[in-house]
């Protein structure tokens, strides 16, 4: 899996694609808005049944830079095909491409794009699940809190007619309050040398930003999906390694009691991972797959 450190070394494991030859019903390479030939997404649906199939919607990670809706990440979400699920994996703008909020308006722009595409896929637009690991698991946290947010859409981006809300959010070891990641780092003994670290200007998040995040808090603020939690947010479940040397443990940690305050526990599952570093195999086991996988059955079945 792709580190989140900065490009200067350069993302160390590029995920191979995953080999997807087994299934019979899929869509590749689709674009779900005209902007950039990042904006496109796969569609792979059940073998079997005529839907309308609840949608897992599933976001890459790569520090914001890299990776590919088609490389091996995808395979935890394929699992879900076995339980009826339609899986839409997406790509969005990288931040060699565009700054912040470009990623979340792509996000937001490919959820509108399955709803408008419902009948067409045998979708049942109702019933969406958006699910990532680390850059991708940001995603997932800011379309479950943040609908709505007119900075955030980009309606040019196609069918402003339709919602971009989530009915349920699975996110591995994501990134939430940027500017906090060296401080937990530095709580859990785990901050890396300088030239690996958050808050200097060429990190992932300060290239997403546009600029040293240490010097722009409000705009970062803007980027925390904590700023925009409210009652009426869908279901969460936030899984982390408390090794992640990457992404610190207490970004979850934080980000799910902020979760609890609106939400309430019986919406806000935090589980963390005893002994898992970032993009830990640990996560992909049969058995939370499945875990995570009955998580969405319990909010969207």
């Amino acid at each position: 899996m792709p580190s989140q450190y900065p490009t200067h070394y350069a993302i160390q494991f590029t995920p191979p694609p995953a080999d997807t030859g087994h299934i019979k019903r899929k869509f590749l390479d689709i674009s779900y808005a005209s902007l950039s030939p990042s904006q496109k997404l796969d569609i792979y649906l059940p073998d079997e049944g005529e839907g309308p199939f609840p949608i897992i919607m599933a976001f890459h990670g790569g520090a914001f830079m890299g990776c590919d809706k088609a490389d091996l990440q995808v395979l935890p979400a394929l699992e879900g095909l076995k339980r009826g699920y339609a899986v839409v994996s997406s790509n969005y703008r990288m931040s060699g491409e565009a700054k912040f909020p470009a990623l979340v308006q792509d996000a937001k722009a490919a959820v509108r794009w399955v709803r408008a595409n419902a009948c067409r896929y045998s979708f049942d637009p109702q019933r969406i699940a958006a699910w990532g690991g680390s850059a991708g698991g940001y995603l997932s946290t800011m379309l479950g809190t943040s609908a709505g947010i007119i900075g955030l859409e980009d309606l040019s981006l196609g069918n402003p007619n339709q919602p971009c809300n989530v009915q349920a959010v699975v996110a591995w070891y994501g990134p939430t309050n940027f500017l906090k990641m060296d401080e937990h780092l530095v709580a859990s003994g785990l901050l890396p040398p300088p030239g690996f670290r958050h808050n200097e200007p060429d990190s992932p998040e300060s290239l997403l930003m546009g600029r040293t995040i240490t010097e722009i808090p409000e705009r970062v603020k803007v980027a925390n999906p904590e700023t925009y939690i409210r009652p009426g947010a869908p279901a969460f479940l936030l899984q982390h390694g408390t090794r992640d040397a990457t992404v610190p443990v207490q970004q979850s940690i934080e980000f799910a009691e902020k979760l609890r305050e609106a939400l309430g526990d019986s919406k806000v599952i935090l589980e963390l991972i005893e002994g898992a570093e970032h993009a830990d195999v640990k996560f992909e086991t049969p058995e939370n797959v499945a875990r995570v996988l009955d998580f969405i059955d319990l909010h969207l079945k």
